[in-house]
């Protein structure tokens, strides 16, 4: 492959990843208030996988009962180490709406998909004969997730279409605004974790939405591992057909979404509801974690042919969502192009100086699709934290930021390679905290 012809193919996917931003920015910032609706009108679960989690799941018991008192919490224990399931049983001694699902070895720790799977048949099992089940509605929250306290609402209101199946919220960080210093770290690593931390957030609640509002427009909302809602009918239907809910691949919540279109559902994304997470302050965990997104993202190029044949999606639909399970594939091209201009013009005759022209052209191409959404976030997000110079520089944040994806795809494709398919957990920080004062072990 001859260099103008890589120049030219790294243009084009340039070109096309602009046009996509632009795609993704204008119904973002055209958002219009989503519907509400009575939550009593519908029974909801909680679904809450855990593995070791006995560091943040108090917590997140207390805080889902206290806020959702008519709600199920459904704590899925796989098989874990620590005090996880001795936490969610004194939960449930007193709180007839806390149910464990506990799971042993060898059945258990076969990725989250399959411990999603076993609450399903145990919720199935609870529910009565005369309950509707399309007027049940099943979420899931990881371990460490708050619900917005007036989320329920906004969900019900998604819900109130008979046409939606499931319901993405919107996911914020819980410790963007926390400055802490992490036990064991200097001034300077706490100060990048710090960095890491509001630019999950602002990549959550800007870039990701954006993604989200496109969807919207093309029917292909997908569905998140956290603060994702579904019709009990819904998972009921895709088991039918495929036999579980759930499935194997890494990314089993953008699964489950293409299975709920599949079935000829609508998903809706709400803006005007969250859950809020925990960011990782650290890039090692963070890599990680975005490894196994990434190469659950590769896994699902696998339903193209179904997708492509399907008489629930559009064009529109088509074009977005092989758009998303190729973007691996021209990332990994993407750093192929680079990797080999950069050879050559080393190895090449000297050249002059870029010209301003070709200055202006780096940064219209390489800087500005990202460095957008600094701004976005400062005014819509975090108004009172920064004025625009705050924008501006967090937006050429997010640009150096997203370079980590360039190691989780690398580390994805030869993960693929190798065959190694299974699901590794991340540590939570305050397990993190907990380890590192009792000096039983360091950061992995």
């Amino acid at each position: 492959m001859t260099l103008a012809l890589l120049n030219a193919l790294a243009t084009a996917m340039a070109v096309a990843f602009i046009a996509y931003v632009a795609f993704i920015l204008v119904p973002f910032l055209r958002h219009t208030p989503d519907p509400v609706a009575d939550p009593e009108a519908f029974q909801f679960h909680f679904l809450v996988p855990c593995r070791d989690e006995d560091a943040v799941i108090g917590a997140t018991i207390t805080t889902a009962r206290t806020r959702f008192p008519s709600a199920h919490l459904w704590v899925i224990d796989d098989a874990s180490e620590d005090a996880t399931r001795d936490i969610v049983l004194e939960a449930a001694r007193t709180d007839p709406r806390i149910h464990l699902v506990a799971r042993s070895l060898p059945d258990a720790r076969r990725g989250k998909g399959d411990a999603l799977n076993a609450a399903y048949r145990q919720l199935l099992e609870s529910i009565g004969p005369g309950t509707d089940p399309d007027r049940v509605i099943v979420g899931v929250v990881d371990a460490d997730g708050e619900l917005d306290p007036d989320a329920l609402p906004v969900v019900a209101g998604a819900f109130e279409d008979p046409r939606v199946g499931a319901t993405q919220v919107t996911v914020w960080m819980k410790n963007r605004a926390d400055p802490t210093p992490l036990p064991g770290r200097g001034r300077w690593r706490n100060r990048f974790g710090h960095w890491l931390v509001t630019m999950q957030d602002l990549e959550f609640r800007t870039v990701i939405a954006g993604m989200q509002s496109l969807r919207a427009r093309t029917g292909t909302v997908g569905l998140g591992g956290n603060g994702q809602f579904a019709r009990l009918s819904t998972l009921q239907r895709i088991a039918e057909r495929n036999g579980t809910p759930w499935h194997g691949a890494l990314l089993e919540d953008y699964e489950l979404g293409l299975h709920v279109l599949l079935a000829g559902y609508r998903i809706r994304h709400v803006y005007d509801a969250h859950v809020s997470q925990e960011a990782l302050p650290s890039l090692r965990r963070l890599i990680t974690q975005r490894t196994r997104w990434a190469q659950g993202n590769i896994q699902c190029l696998r339903y193209t042919p179904r997708i492509i044949a399907s008489p629930h999606f559009s064009t529109a639909g088509v074009l977005e969502a092989m758009y998303y399970l190729l973007l691996p594939y021209f990332q990994l091209i993407g750093i192929g192009a680079v990797v080999t201009l950069t050879v050559s013009s080393f190895l090449g005759p000297a050249t002059e100086a870029p010209g301003p022209g070709q200055v202006a052209a780096l940064f219209v191409f390489a800087l500005l699709p990202f460095a957008v959404w600094g701004p976005v976030y400062r005014a819509r997000c975090e108004p009172g934290r920064g004025g625009a110079l705050s924008g501006v520089l967090l937006g050429i944040g997010l640009w150096a930021y997203v370079f980590y994806m360039y190691v989780c795809i690398l580390r994805a494709f030869v993960r693929l390679a190798l065959r190694r398919n299974g699901w590794s957990k991340t540590r939570r920080n305050a397990e993190r905290v907990g380890r590192v004062r009792g000096s039983v072990a360091v950061e992995r």
